[in-house]
């Protein structure tokens, strides 16, 4: 046990977070402003996850071209996600934040003009190299921008702003199903708020003051060697490998087209489904980024990773509940799938995020991401 006692942390606490926010003016409004890159992010993939069953009908489609469409998106965050976030690293988070949500956002614009499989295909494979990149740029902001006591909040925060964003659009989207070429409206809609969302950030972000490097690269620049030392990180690779068993990052692409095809509800009302597990899912950012602190306070070094097992443990109990049992059509489903969504993101706000923070050098922390 430290010799410290619980009376003098707060103080010091407090210390270190009024420091950040002198160094850093607008964090906060930072964060609100970026949850709209992440909204982004997000909602244009589960556009093409949400609209589906009509996108199907429209192109002739067989249900495993969601399968493809869903892996390019995972394949597009593996590969351009970390040459963004170098990217980022080196010219400033700021300036590569606006141009792939402002600029970028006009491929997702023309991914609505496409008139097959093929045409889509391409459209939607360019237009998601870009929107990946707000999440570990953001993510990598974050670090500078907070000391540790305060990530899982900030995370957490970024995390429930952009589920509110879900939340409002997820059933918006849904009723496009119902309009004629109505898929194509939501892509020009979205690709409008990627445009929007990049002036956003470059009127009213800062760029974050980077913390001191620990490392022997200069600030900002990419060695190779350094990364291979982030990944000897035994939190790192147990991080990596857990990700490959969170089925939480298959579940939202199916969601929709799964109520669908299975439970045998329509589009729009799949849509409804699919918004009241995101309404669960945006407090669960929050819940969890304050209880991810709240772990750490207490526990220390082992707090974090206790939360996570706790929540692997729950979501998997969760996800049995909610998906292998049918509830029928009726109000009851719609309670389990809150409860569901409530302790869905728990563990990436309050424990993966912050950990990553906390054990790789600051100057590495987007590529890191």
């Amino acid at each position: 046990m430290s010799a410290v006692s619980s009376a003098d942390v707060p103080d010091d606490v407090a210390a270190r977070e009024a420091a950040a926010a002198t160094a850093n003016p607008g964090r906060w409004r930072a964060v609100a402003v970026t949850s709209l890159a992440n909204v982004v992010d997000n909602t244009e993939g589960g556009l093409i996850n949400t609209l589906f069953p009509v996108i199907r009908t429209a192109l002739n489609l067989d249900l495993g071209a969601l399968g493809v469409l869903t892996s390019i998106s995972k394949f597009a965050r593996m590969i351009a996600g970390p040459f963004w976030s170098v990217l980022a690293d080196k010219y400033g988070r700021k300036r590569v934040l606006a141009f792939v949500t402002g600029v970028w956002s006009i491929w997702t614009i023309l991914t609505g003009l496409a008139q097959n499989y093929a045409q889509l295909l391409i459209l939607y494979s360019i237009a998601v190299v870009g929107t990946v990149a707000a999440e570990p740029i953001i993510n990598g902001m974050m670090v500078d921008l907070f000391e540790d006591e305060e990530r899982g909040k900030a995370y957490g925060a970024v995390r429930s702003l952009a589920g509110l964003g879900g939340l409002l659009l997820t059933p918006l989207i849904g009723q496009l199903s119902k309009v004629e070429q109505g898929w194509r409206i939501g892509l020009f809609i979205m690709g409008g708020i990627g445009v929007v969302t990049g002036v956003l950030v470059l009127l009213f972000v800062r760029e974050p003051v980077r913390r001191a490097t620990t490392g022997a690269s200069a600030e900002g620049t990419f060695n190779l060697a350094e990364v291979r030392a982030i990944m000897k990180s035994p939190t790192v690779l147990l991080l990596i490998g857990s990700l490959v068993f969170i089925t939480s990052l298959v579940l939202f692409a199916f969601f929709v087209t799964y109520y669908v095809e299975v439970r045998g509800w329509s589009t729009a009302d799949a849509a409804l489904l699919y918004t009241v597990f995101l309404g669960g899912f945006m407090l669960s950012s929050l819940i969890g980024g304050t209880l991810g602190d709240w772990f750490d306070r207490r526990f220390g070094p082992r707090g974090r990773i206790m939360l996570m097992q706790l929540y692997l443990v729950v979501f998997a109990v969760m996800s049995f509940v909610a998906l292998q049992i049918d509830w029928g059509h009726g109000l009851l489903l719609y309670v389990v799938l809150f409860f569901f969504g409530l302790v869905a993101a728990i563990g990436f706000s309050g424990a993966v995020l912050p950990m990553v923070a906390a054990v790789v050098p600051a100057e590495l922390s987007a590529t890191a991401f």
